[in-house]
């Protein structure tokens, strides 16, 4: 599985954004599908996710505020992200796996900028 981000970019506090993150290689769907995000001298946490089956999970400071939804058809997964706060601002990056067996299959993408100005 490969991954390719898009949607970053500068926004003034209050605004929105909507990243994207289109998917290549087969089955797609069978795919845990989330949004990480990583912040200059921080850990990188989940933002937000969506399984297979459509099960939703989200970080407690964007609860409210991001979206998360995937389209199998599209192969392509989304983080509509409205109300946003300069301390949204981060690197965002999508992240996809699935278990064959005991086995994990953890991919992830090139990280797309969002920066959120005051």
């Amino acid at each position: 599985v490969q991954l390719q981000a898009s949607g970053g970019g500068l926004v003034q506090a209050g605004g929105s954004l909507r990243l994207s993150c289109a998917a290549s290689g087969s089955f797609f769907s069978r795919n845990n599908m989330g949004w990480y995000r990583q912040a200059p001298g921080k850990q990188r946490e989940l933002v937000a996710s969506i399984t297979s089956g459509g099960l939703l999970n989200y970080a407690d400071s964007v609860k409210g505020r991001f979206t998360i939804s995937r389209d199998n058809a599209k192969n392509a997964v989304y983080l509509q992200m409205n109300s946003l706060k300069p301390e949204d601002t981060a690197v965002y990056y999508c992240n996809a796996y699935y278990y064959s067996g005991p086995t994990k299959y953890n991919y992830w993408g090139q990280g797309t900028q969002v920066t959120v100005s005051s």
